[in-house]
Order: C-alpha cells, then sequence, then structure tokens
C-alpha cells in the first residue's frame, strides 16, 4: 500500500489536515478520513489514522500545556468517555449517516449565526450555559469522535461561545482531544482495526503529522482572537456542509 502512488498522495494530504487540526486549526481533521476513505476503505482508513492522531496530540498538548480551561474539560470529558463506550458498542445498530448530517446541519447553522452575530468586528459578551449542557456535548463529541473522528463539532458548539484567549481554546481542544483519541484505542483493537500492517502504514505518517503539527502551532500563534474565532466560524459551516455531504 505504501507503493500506491494513489494512496500515498491520500495518506500524505489526510495527515496534514490533521497536523494542521492538532496544531491549532480545530474541527479541519475531520476532513482527513474522508480523504484517505479516497484510496482504502473508511474503516482502514480511521484506524490508519489513530496513531497518528495520537502522535499529533502529544505535539498540540506540549504547545499548548500552560494554556488550558481545566473546568471545560472536568466538565465535557465524562460525558465524552460515555459516548466513546456508546459509538463501540450501539453504533452498529444507528443511523450512522443520519446522526452526521442532522450534526452536519445544526454546526452550519450555528456557524452562520455566530458570523451574523459578531458582523463588522463586534465580539459579543461571552455566554456559558449549564454544566450539564456541556456534560451532553462532550457526550455527543465522544460519539462522534469514535464513529467517525469527527468529535469537533459538538465542542465548538458548547465552547466557542465563551471567547476564551484563542491560544486556550486550542490548548483545551488538544487536552480533551488527546484523552478521547488514547481512550478509543481499546475500541480500535477489540474491533481488529489495529493491525500489524495498519500500524506500519501509521508509523511512516507520523514524522509528517508531527511536522504539520508544529506548522499549525507556528500558524496559530501568530492570529488575533478576533481573527481565530472569524475562521473557527467559517471552518464550522465547511465541515458542516461535509457532514451532510457525506451522510448521502
Amino acid at each position: 500500500m505504501l507503493s500506491d502512488p494513489h494512496f500515498l498522495l491520500a495518506a500524505a494530504i489526510a495527515v496534514i489536515v490533521i497536523g494542521l487540526a492538532k496544531g491549532g486549526f480545530a474541527g479541519i481533521g475531520m476532513l482527513a478520513t474522508p480523504i484517505l476513505a479516497l484510496a482504502t476503505s473508511p474503516v482502514q482508513a480511521a484506524a490508519i489514522l489513530l496513531p497518528t492522531l495520537i502522535a499529533s496530540d502529544a505535539v498540540g498538548v506540549w504547545s499548548f500545556r500552560h494554556d488550558w480551561n481545566r473546568r471545560i474539560i472536568m466538565i465535557m470529558l465524562p460525558g465524552a468517555l460515555v459516548g466513546i463506550a456508546l459509538g463501540w458498542f450501539v453504533a452498529a445498530a444507528l443511523p450512522v449517516a443520519g446522526i452526521m448530517a442532522a450534526l452536519g446541519l445544526v454546526s452550519v447553522a450555528f456557524g452562520l449565526w455566530r458570523l451574523w452575530v459578531e458582523r463588522g468586528g463586534n465580539v459579543p459578551v461571552p455566554r456559558t450555559s449549564s454544566p450539564i449542557i456541556g456534560a451532553l456535548f462532550g457526550l455527543a463529541a465522544g460519539f462522534t469522535s469514535q464513529v467517525a473522528h469527527a468529535g469537533a463539532p459538538p465542542f465548538q458548539i458548547w465552547v466557542t461561545p465563551q471567547r476564551l484567549p484563542h491560544t486556550e481554546y486550542v490548548g483545551t481542544f488538544s487536552i480533551l482531544f488527546a484523552i478521547i483519541n488514547w481512550a478509543k484505542v481499546p475500541a480500535y483493537m477489540a474491533l481488529g482495526g489495529l493491525t500489524r500492517a495498519n500500524l506500519t502504514i501509521s508509523a511512516a505518517l507520523i514524522p509528517l503529522a508531527l511536522l504539520s503539527t508544529l506548522m499549525g502551532v507556528w500558524l496559530v500563534k501568530r492570529f488575533h482572537s478576533a481573527q481565530f474565532y472569524t475562521l473557527a466560524y467559517i471552518l464550522m459551516v465547511g465541515l458542516g456542509l461535509k457532514l451532510i455531504a457525506g451522510s448521502f
């Protein structure tokens, strides 16, 4: 497979996307599995990419280790772990395509609404909501991450209105999803995805993932918070449309 130019091109693009996402451009990483699935099965693509996600997480966590929000992690993580378990045990019996489409619709609507609210540089007052709501979004993030490496939209929908400093936002995202991705390992092992062949391919892709993550860190630290959040909402709309398109 590593000698197939078509696969290598798809894998390189997917891993660069992962690296940029883990370096701070939260959300675009969910494009990686569909990109690699152009050259192999979606199941194998997800399994190959999980170790690269974990490796990139390490760079993101180290780079933003001083900038993260403990409260958000503590609220979302328990629900995320429950969501991972649900994704493992019951996803095969659920209409995953329908769930992804619904998530895409919510992401598009939310992203467009926030762009309208913040048009012309208007920065709204930070908003928080009940920890119970945060836990439910954590559950959604864990579930969608388990079934499709697509956990970013629930995180974005709950956390972006809180208007954290953008490096704190990225650090919180990095730490939460580093834990989530490690928690997904037992499920992928049980489902037979982490074979020697897949892990060999993953190992060959990890250096590119690490370099791309460092590039993402370098870029995101040069953004102002207002620019970062505008980009985050634009990405939410684009990724939401991708979720909707991919569900058909």
